[in-house]
């Protein structure tokens, strides 16, 4: 089925009944790797989240060479205290990497349904033969994971292919829908397309969007570097969010949403908001508190019209 007949059958459907968003809160643990799976648990359940988006690549609290063996201790830790995983975020771009199948076995045995794999790089040498060959890996990748019973969201990373999505779309427009998707990132769609190609973005993927990124940005103008993107505290950027969730409620989301810590806090975090040290974690998990409660009106407002 192509995107167009997805948008056709979409738009035939009775609309969405306002109701609560029943998707899962989720914390994604890139910022605080210091702790451990169940401390993770206990600190992100105590701010306010109902899951974890749980790192399985390189540096992540899971390494992707160990999955087998330590993605079912993770996942235990983190739902004895009473959170879900409803994804995992991977590096993972090819069905020949060797820690592929072990990934998507484990998160299926485990019943996580969502992944987010990794990324397609542009040389800017020839675009479109780099984009030729980056959509024969993804789509062997994206077969396999069909396979294994796992939903893939494509990201969108500013800068890389499918940043704005429409470069890769033509391609998952022909799979699967139930399995392969978009893994759709405001901030990221912002940075790319700040008037509106965010919204243009948006409108494309709404049909078969299977998670959503929350963080915020705006552009500084620097004496080194000149104009630059700068993300911040959600709420404090140019992303509108509020206008975004409306279209989200209204396609009939409810899938993970996973909140990003981003932004540096000077003597807490690096440029990426990742805690400097184990003391310092609790002071990010501050942060992300913060900006759960800045989204959840704006989620309320969004799915039940308050």
């Amino acid at each position: 089925m192509t995107g167009v007949g997805l948008s056709a059958v979409r738009s035939e459907a009775l609309p969405p009944t306002p109701g609560p968003f029943r998707g899962t809160l989720c914390l994604f643990s890139k910022p605080v790797p210091h702790l451990t799976w169940r401390e993770l648990a206990q600190k992100a359940k105590r701010a306010g989240f109902g899951g974890i988006d749980l790192t399985v690549r390189s540096e992540g609290h899971v390494l992707p060479e160990r999955a087998a063996e330590d993605l079912p201790k993770a996942v235990a830790a983190i739902r004895d205290e009473g959170l879900e995983v409803p994804m995992i975020t991977t590096q993972l771009v090819s069905r020949d990497d060797p820690t592929t199948v072990p990934i998507l076995s484990t998160a299926a045995k485990l019943s996580i349904p969502f992944l987010k794999p990794g990324y397609y790089h542009y040389k800017l040498v020839d675009v479109r033969k780099e984009l030729a060959e980056a959509c024969t890996q993804f789509r062997g990748f994206a077969d396999l994971a069909k396979e294994h019973g796992v939903q893939v969201g494509f990201h969108n990373h500013a800068g890389y292919m499918g940043g704005q999505f429409w470069d890769v779309s033509p391609l998952i427009d022909t799979l699967d829908p139930k399995w392969i998707g978009y893994y759709y990132d405001l901030e990221n769609a912002t940075a790319e397309g700040a008037a509106q190609g965010w919204k243009i973005a948006a409108n494309l993927v709404m049909p078969r969007m299977k998670m959503m990124a929350v963080k915020d940005l705006y552009f500084k103008k620097t004496e080194s570097e000149g104009w630059r993107e700068t993300t911040c505290p959600l709420g404090e950027g140019m992303c509108k969010y509020k206008e975004f969730l409306k279209m989200a409620a209204a396609g009939g989301f409810h899938g993970p949403i996973s909140l990003h810590i981003e932004y540096q806090i000077p003597g807490v975090s690096d440029e990426q908001g990742i805690a400097l040290s184990r003391e310092n974690d609790d002071a990010v998990m501050a942060a992300a508190e913060r900006d759960l409660a800045t989204l959840k009106p704006w989620l309320r407002t969004a799915y039940e019209g308050a």
